[in-house]
């Protein structure tokens, strides 16, 4: 007797692609891009600007999307900061001013890591000004997937 005939007997799934082997949702998706207008956008730039309005000194931020990605519990932010009047952040008044000065700091370009927990989205890290590729570390520090960052 054939193996498929066997397998047509037991009722078998005669396909790699049956349900039993194929991962969970959540294992299997990959890291898309949040648009304008996606419902995961706003409360995930909610959840970003306190913190970095405490990072400038209280100053009010608008952001500046270059890249806004998901992948699971996971938001990566690629951009900017500025005023919500379109002026630039004046960074002389903030903890950065020396770092300034002496031609270490490169904003207003900014980079944040969040996570989703109990449906909220927190701050897990960021970095504001940085002269090199400050986030290639993040998976490895914060357990983030790799492919968020791509």
């Amino acid at each position: 007797m054939s193996l498929l005939l066997v397998l047509a007997l037991i009722g078998a799934p005669l396909s790699a692609g049956s349900a039993s082997a194929t991962p969970p949702a959540a294992v299997q998706a990959g890291p898309r891009n949040v648009p304008v207008g996606d419902p995961l956008r706003r409360p995930i730039l909610d959840a970003l600007r306190p913190a970095i309005q405490r990072d400038l000194g209280g100053q009010p931020v608008q952001f500046m999307v270059d890249r806004l990605r998901v992948q699971g519990d996971w938001a990566f932010y690629a951009g900017s900061v500025q005023q919500p009047n379109g002026r630039p952040i004046d960074f002389s008044k903030t903890r950065y001013a020396s770092a300034l000065e002496n031609g270490v700091f490169d904003g207003p370009g900014t980079f944040a890591l969040l996570r989703r927990s109990a449906g909220t989205w927190r701050v897990v890290t960021f970095v504001v000004g940085p002269t090199d590729v400050a986030y290639l570390a993040w998976p490895d520090e914060h357990g983030a997937p790799m492919r968020l960052f791509e």
